[in-house]
């Protein structure tokens, strides 16, 4: 068994690295602008479709076979994200979706799923959280004839009165993460090319029977999650 003090010197360790890491990409990020007389991070790269994304706001997203009976802006902490109820067409289940677009070229995900557990509070008066995993899907990419891999935060969420399954993303054209560092790397890497990737945070709700198994939910919640991300950032 693993003693506390050497656990938390190990995860000390990992998050000196970790800086450390994030400060030489910085730096190695902003070698080229400097010498250009540029600094990369007054002038990034614009995002594409950019406005397109902030809509989503405003409209949600439709997905085929889902009904939305309900969708406004909504205020959570810092940032305004799209609330949808939605309904499927053939079997009547009910869904929530939660939408964080990118707001623009500077603004960055801040591990938005803090302000989820504290709507959730909101809402219904209390918030908790079980059985959580890592969870891994696989979309198809018709257009690039390959797959994106998406790996997502599933558990159960409950109040007295609700509970949920709950599938969290940050959602990026071919890719999907939970951890905004993710994203972080991508955009570094595509900035190199002169280029960004866009990204939107997805929280994604089923309800399920009271206090119930999640893990019963699963290829239930998946599926409309490949859907989610197909069809975010396909605005031909």
């Amino acid at each position: 068994m693993i003693s506390l003090s050497r656990f938390f010197k190990e995860r000390q360790f990992l998050q000196i690295a970790a800086l450390l890491l994030l400060a030489l990409l910085l730096a190695i990020g902003a070698l080229p602008g400097y010498f250009q007389g540029k600094w990369q991070w007054k002038e990034p790269p614009p995002i594409i479709k950019l406005g397109e994304i902030k809509q989503l706001r405003k409209t949600g997203l439709t997905l085929p076979g889902w009904k939305i009976t309900q969708q406004q802006e909504q205020n959570l902490g810092s940032g305004k994200w799209s609330l949808q109820l939605m309904e499927n067409e053939d079997s009547k289940q009910t869904a929530i979706l939660l939408l964080l677009p990118q707001n623009g070229p500077k603004s960055q995900p801040q591990v938005e799923w803090t302000e989820i557990n504290s709507w959730g509070r909101m809402q219904w008066g209390e918030w908790q959280v079980a059985q959580y995993r890592e969870a891994q899907f696989m979309v198809e990419e018709p257009q690039l004839k390959d797959k994106t891999q998406v790996r997502a935060r599933f558990f159960r969420g409950s109040s007295k009165n609700q509970t949920f399954a709950v599938l969290q993303w940050y959602a990026m054209p071919n890719a999907g993460h939970f951890s905004p560092l993710n994203w972080f790397w991508a955009d570094q890497l595509a900035q190199w090319h002169k280029q960004r990737v866009p990204w939107v945070a997805v929280s994604l709700f089923i309800p399920i029977e009271p206090l119930g198994e999640v893990e019963t939910t699963w290829e239930q919640i998946k599926s409309i999650g490949q859907t989610v991300q197909t069809r975010l950032f396909n605005f031909s």
